[in-house]
C-alpha cells in the first residue's frame, strides 16, 4: 500500500514538472503606415488604424486593405513564413514541451499615396456609357430548366 502511494507521488510530481515545462510561441504582427490613421482591414475584418498589432495562430497569407481618406486605397497581399521552430517535426516541442517563449513578430510599413481628384470629362463619359447601358433592353433570359433558376 505505501509503495503504491510513493508511485502516485511520483507520478503527480512528474506531472506538474512537465507541465510547468510547457513552452509558448507567441505571434504577432504591426502594421504600420505614412500617414498613421489609417484604418486597416486584414481577410475582410477590420483590426484597427494604425499603426495596430494584432496576435494570430497560424501562418501563411494574408489579404490588408488599407483605408484613409485623401489616399488612394491599397490593397495588399502579405505571406508569413513560418520560422525555423514550427514546422511539422518541431512544432508539438515548441508548443508544448520547451521552457522558453519563442516571440514571432513581424512588421509591415505601407507609404500611402495622396488620392488623385477624378477627370471630369472621363467620369461624365463613364456615367453617360452607364445610362446607356441601363436604359437598353435586358439579356433575354434562358427557357428551360436553366432558366428556371435565373440563368
Amino acid at each position: 500500500m505505501r509503495n503504491q502511494r510513493g508511485r502516485w507521488v511520483v507520478v503527480v510530481v512528474a506531472g506538474l514538472f512537465l507541465g510547468g515545462l510547457s513552452g509558448c510561441v507567441e505571434r504577432r504582427y504591426t502594421i504600420r503606415t505614412d500617414p498613421p490613421g489609417a484604418l486597416v482591414i486584414a481577410n475582410g475584418e477590420p483590426i484597427g488604424t494604425t499603426p495596430v498589432s494584432k496576435s494570430f495562430t497560424y501562418y501563411g497569407t494574408r489579404t490588408f486593405r488599407i483605408i484613409k481618406e485623401g489616399y488612394e486605397t491599397k490593397e495588399v497581399v502579405e505571406k508569413f513564413p513560418a520560422p525555423w521552430y514550427d514546422n511539422v517535426l518541431t512544432e508539438f516541442f515548441t508548443e508544448n514541451l520547451n521552457p522558453y517563449t519563442f516571440r514571432d513578430e513581424v512588421e509591415f510599413n505601407y507609404q500611402l499615396s495622396p488620392a488623385m481628384p477624378a477627370d471630369s470629362g472621363e467620369l461624365l463619359n463613364r456615367a453617360e456609357a452607364t445610362r446607356a447601358q441601363g436604359q437598353g433592353p435586358p439579356v433575354p433570359r434562358s427557357t428551360g430548366v436553366r432558366g428556371l433558376f435565373g440563368f
